[in-house]
């Protein structure tokens, strides 16, 4: 049974596959070619992550499909429900990459904090001739520590970015309506551990609360910050966006930075990818990645272990 990994496995999960009887195809095939390929090579199983679409049309055309896979939380990008109804598995992982994403938010943070995003521009064109000046520019970052982090949006992804708050010494408060309540458990490496009990509050009482907000939400109709968010965040807050492009209004992020009423912001993910609109990395104030939330060796591993266990198990 052929599996095609359109959007890349790691060595990990494809080889747990072909040890399982699977051949696991890696051509990166392009979106216009898809449906030959699939179709010529019979392939029973289709394994995406954000870059490859899966829409009604793909799924119509190619009755070998038995299974489509998302290595990764978010499924906008396939047509989830028809797929469903056309007898087609739909799995993701929906945990695999949660500590790799919190991470890449407080890597934004921790630079944000300390303009490393702009010093990094400016050191090496400026760095041996304006040295003092660059000091000075540079000099007033802040401190982590006892601020107040916001987090819109409380599942896995947002429940691990709280962990690292908590453990560097912030307070955290979070808006979301499906999780009225958590516990947050911290577990060191000497085996000891300590819980935190928090409670949703209104997306409004966090945005003009938190020093810093980070938004962990899947794809939306509407902006979760939008212009009427930036009016009433905290003057000087930060935002970072490492779920989705389109659940940050970027013109209305732009007129904040601009204004200062927003600090600074990190992004991870833009409405224009994979063509981020020019306004946005030019900004002195914008802190950017790819879109590289998961991209871990090892956040890598898990999600290819976790498609395959799942292949696995239905198929086999």
């Amino acid at each position: 049974m052929k599996i095609l990994a359109n959007d890349g496995i790691s060595n990990a999960g494809k080889s747990a596959l072909e040890k399982n009887g699977f051949e696991v195809l890696t051509t990166k095939v392009a979106q216009e070619q898809l449906e030959n390929y699939i179709n010529e090579n019979s392939v029973a199983a289709l394994l995406v992550r954000s870059a490859t679409k899966v829409r009604k049309d793909l799924i119509d055309a190619c009755p070998s499909l038995k299974l489509v896979g998302r290595g990764g939380v978010g499924m906008d990008n396939i047509d989830v429900d028809y797929a469903k109804s056309k007898g087609i598995h739909v799995i993701n992982t929906p945990a695999a990459s949660s500590e790799s994403v919190a991470e890449l938010v407080f890597a934004h943070l921790f630079g944000g904090v300390r303009f490393l995003h702009d010093s990094n521009r400016n050191m090496p064109l400026e760095g041996d001739s304006r040295f003092k000046e660059l000091k000075k520019s540079y000099g007033g970052g802040v401190e982590l520590r006892g601020k107040t982090l916001g987090v819109i949006g409380f599942g896995r992804i947002g429940q691990a970015t709280a962990k690292i708050a908590l453990g560097v010494g912030m307070k955290v408060m979070y808006h979301d309506m499906y999780v009225p309540e958590a516990t947050i458990k911290l577990s060191f490496y000497d085996e000891r551990s300590v819980g935190f009990d928090l409670k949703s509050e209104t997306k409004e009482t966090v945005l003009k609360n938190a020093d810093f907000v980070t938004v962990h939400v899947p794809a939306q109709k509407d902006y979760v910050l939008g212009k009427k968010e930036f009016n009433i965040i905290k003057e000087g807050a930060a935002i970072i966006n490492a779920a989705r492009g389109g659940v940050v209004d970027e013109i209305a992020l732009v007129e904040a930075l601009e204004k200062g009423k927003v600090s600074f912001a990190g992004l991870d993910v833009f409405e224009s990818e994979p063509r981020p609109e020019v306004q946005l990395l030019m900004h002195p104030k914008v802190s950017l990645t790819p879109h590289i939330g998961a991209a871990t060796n090892e956040a890598q591993d898990r999600i290819g272990l976790e498609l395959a266990s799942q292949i696995i198990e239905l198929l086999k």
